[in-house]
């Protein structure tokens, strides 16, 4: 084999990408693969929605003229919080399934909870069939938040995939203002058939898109990983030189993943910091302000709460697209030491979580990682009345700050940079000695 062919792909040179790295930017086409991250992130899309939903129905909820639906503050919390327990078993559930039925089918099957869950909303006759409904949806936000990022990841390539990563954060913000926005002029079960419409154009349309080609490669599926990576490329790119780069990779690790992989830095390492990562996020109090934002500026005697909401809303989305299209100049860690949550905490701990696993753990430690999030989501959400009651709203707001400036710390002492990076690259990171 050629000295040509042990190089390793697109390797980041110090002060940026080589000359020879940027004639290969520049012969990619781009064009397939953005069609195939816009059909996935209507996943998130929808994850959007579901979690913005609470905010304008509970209020509705609260004061809804049949009985078996009237909301009390305890039921309303429930309510709010039960879509983190549906989207943890998620992350369960989708970090087994990822790696058996592949990213693709994962992806597609998410769309019949989301569709379920907000049609039994629509028919709900008692408290019992919102909660359930809640519980589904969740289960779908779960799984997208762990397939979507991955999917993404392994579709796109170094100079691009920040932007693309990043695009899935910036979805679930505008499901979140789309929820919020629309629950101005729509009834709570209008919302709900609204919600439904994302995922169901989610389905539709990634029967045409491709799984991803590192998936096919560890299936043994070498033609049609080669196949992809031409449509996702382009023909003036040398897609038999990149296959046989994650190819290479691959037949290092074509085990399958055993607990006794736990003692390997490759994997005990990432998942310590990706673990981590969600841990913070989440109790930065993020999902308590959009589960609840009506209702904080309702406590707050802001004039407009619904306008209030949409504010923070917008906020979100104008942020997060700044991420995006800054991500892959700034670098991850840069922006996750400096900013406020659009711009960092909130995509690049889904982006990295999607970069730093090798192959044969990707689905279980990212598993892990969805699990602490909305675990983690689900008692902050939960018992966030009960903080504002004990401590006060001003007690509440501190007790989240002090977890950012902890997330602050982590950030600068153990997070990687994974700009410009391959994947095979950044798990060669981890090989090395600390």
């Amino acid at each position: 084999m050629s000295n040509e062919e042990h190089t390793p792909l697109l390797e980041p040179a110090a002060g940026g990408f080589t000359e020879q790295q940027q004639q290969y930017f520049q012969n990619v086409w781009n064009r397939n693969l953005y069609l195939a991250t816009f059909t996935a992130v209507l996943g998130p899309l929808s994850f959007g929605f579901v979690l913005g939903y609470s905010s304008p129905a509970i209020p509705e909820l609260q004061t809804d003229s049949n009985p078996h639906l009237n909301l009390d503050s305890t039921q309303a919390s429930w309510f709010g919080s039960l879509v983190t327990v549906g989207a943890a078993v998620g992350g369960i559930i989708g970090g087994w399934i990822v790696d058996k039925i592949g990213r693709k089918l994962t992806l597609m099957s998410c769309a019949v909870p989301y569709v379920v869950g907000f049609m039994i909303i629509v028919a709900a006759r008692n408290v019992w069939m919102l909660y359930g409904g809640r519980i589904l949806t969740g289960l779908a936000s779960g799984v997208t938040s762990l397939v979507v990022p991955v999917y993404i990841s392994e579709m796109a390539h170094p100079k691009i995939r920040g932007l693309l990563g990043s695009s899935v954060q910036l979805m679930v913000v505008t499901g979140i203002m789309g929820a919020y926005v629309s629950g101005m002029v729509l009834t709570w079960y209008w919302l709900a058939v609204l919600c439904s419409l994302p995922p169901t154009l989610m389905v539709v349309l990634m029967c045409f898109m491709p799984e991803t080609p590192r998936y096919l490669l560890r299936k043994n599926k070498r033609a049609e990983a080669l196949r992809v990576l031409a449509w996702l490329r382009g023909p003036e790119v040398d897609s038999e030189w990149e296959c046989r780069q994650i190819e290479a990779n691959c037949d290092e690790q074509d085990t399958k993943f055993a607990l006794s992989d736990l003692k390997n830095p490759t994997i005990y390492k990432p998942l310590l910091i990706g673990i981590s990562m969600m841990l913070f996020q989440q109790l930065s109090g993020i999902n308590a302000v959009m589960f609840y934002a009506e209702s904080i500026f309702e406590q707050a005697h802001f004039k407009n709460s619904s306008e209030g909401s949409v504010i923070v809303g917008v906020v979100q989305v104008v942020f997060t697209a700044v991420a995006a299209i800054i991500m892959d100049k700034a670098g991850r860690k840069l922006l996750l030491a400096i900013s406020g949550f659009a711009l960092g905490c909130g995509p690049i701990p889904w982006l990295v979580m999607s970069e730093i696993f090798p192959v044969r753990a990707r689905g279980i430690a990212s598993g892990a990682c969805v699990l602490t999030n909305w675990s983690t989501a689900f008692l902050v959400t939960k018992e966030f009345h009960d903080l504002v009651e004990n401590i006060t709203q001003y007690g509440t707001f501190w007790l989240f700050s002090s977890f950012c400036f902890m997330n602050l710390l982590f950030t600068i002492f153990f997070v990687p940079e994974t700009k410009g990076r391959t994947l095979e690259q950044i798990e060669a990171y981890f090989k090395a000695p600390t």
